[in-house]
């Protein structure tokens, strides 16, 4: 019953990255006629309003100390990760950008080892995390880029990785509470579009409605908001709960898999040596990062 329990956290782990990998499509074909924080709001307000027909009943906290982790799961993974990773995207170069966030599994294991019990810092973490981010490197460069430091943008970019790192650390907190996800996710998005109101008079927030009534631009709107937010962080989260925020965190290292495999698949775009051997560096790094040995196991077995 466990190992069928920890499969299904794997299994879901990998489907919310499938997706997540994917919405860089959606994205470039929204940002024809939307700016980055339009495309954000309107793409948490239909996975809100999704999450409120899937599970209309209202969330009843037993413990009203419990609401400032909600508070900090909203701002974290909602309104300061995807600002900041936007913001970052407009000072430096989106190969830097892809990287860097890359190093989030990183920050989440750090914050796990000091805010969690039972989530130990091993060895095979760290080899395997030099191992993803040296494959990022070959297939986010492609033999074709040169790095080009950007210290603004950058900074951002590791700013953007550590709040969706304390992000996971807050929503394995969250788990312990025993509520249902559905409703919890509900709750972290509606603190995240609140704390997202005072950033729409200083960004470029107005948008045309009539593009909205494109079908090209709501079925993308649609996809970004039903799959990539609403179910995808529902199963984010199961994972988390399940398997742990370090093991689940680490599946982050396939997005830039998915992008490539995408981008050949739909974009027609060519995948080099390079690339391939980068992939193959990368899916190492999640196995390394994911392998625990004997004692970590039966310290596992609580």
């Amino acid at each position: 019953m466990k190992e069928t329990k920890i499969a299904a956290g794997h299994l879901l782990s990998v489907l919310t990255i499938l997706i997540w990998g994917t919405t860089f499509i959606s994205t470039k074909v929204l940002l024809r006629a939307f700016s980055p924080v339009e495309i954000l709001v309107f793409r948490f307000l239909l996975g809100t309003i999704a999450l409120c027909i899937a599970c209309p009943h209202r969330l009843k906290v037993t413990d009203r100390k419990q609401e400032k982790y909600f508070i900090g799961a909203g701002i974290c993974g909602v309104t300061l990760y995807f600002l900041l990773e936007n913001i970052a995207l407009t000072y430096t170069l989106a190969s830097n950008v892809g990287i860097i966030i890359s190093v989030a599994p990183f920050f989440t294991a750090l914050f796990a080892h000091w805010f969690l019990d039972g989530e130990p810092l091993q060895a095979p973490f760290f080899i395997g995390f030099f191992a993803a981010i040296a494959g990022i490197c070959l297939i986010t460069f492609n033999g074709s880029t040169v790095l080009k430091l950007n210290p603004t943008g950058d900074l951002l970019a590791v700013l953007a990785a550590v709040v969706w790192a304390l992000y996971s650390v807050l929503t394995r907190k969250i788990s312990q509470f025993h509520y249902p996800t559905i409703q919890t996710t509900r709750r972290v998005f509606f603190y995240g579009l609140l704390f997202m109101i005072p950033a729409l008079f200083f960004l470029d927030f107005h948008p045309e409605w009539e593009q909205l009534l494109q079908p090209v631009h709501t079925l993308n709107l649609l996809y970004l908001g039903l799959g990539a937010s609403a179910l995808c962080f529902v199963t984010w989260n199961v994972a988390v709960k399940v398997l742990g925020a370090v093991k689940t965190s680490v599946y982050i290292y396939l997005v830039p898999v998915v992008t490539v495999v995408t981008s050949a698949l739909v974009l027609k775009e060519p995948v080099t040596w390079m690339a391939l051997i980068g992939m193959g560096l990368t899916l190492a790094g999640l196995f390394l990062s994911e392998y625990r040995g004997k004692g970590a196991k039966k310290h596992a077995g609580r």
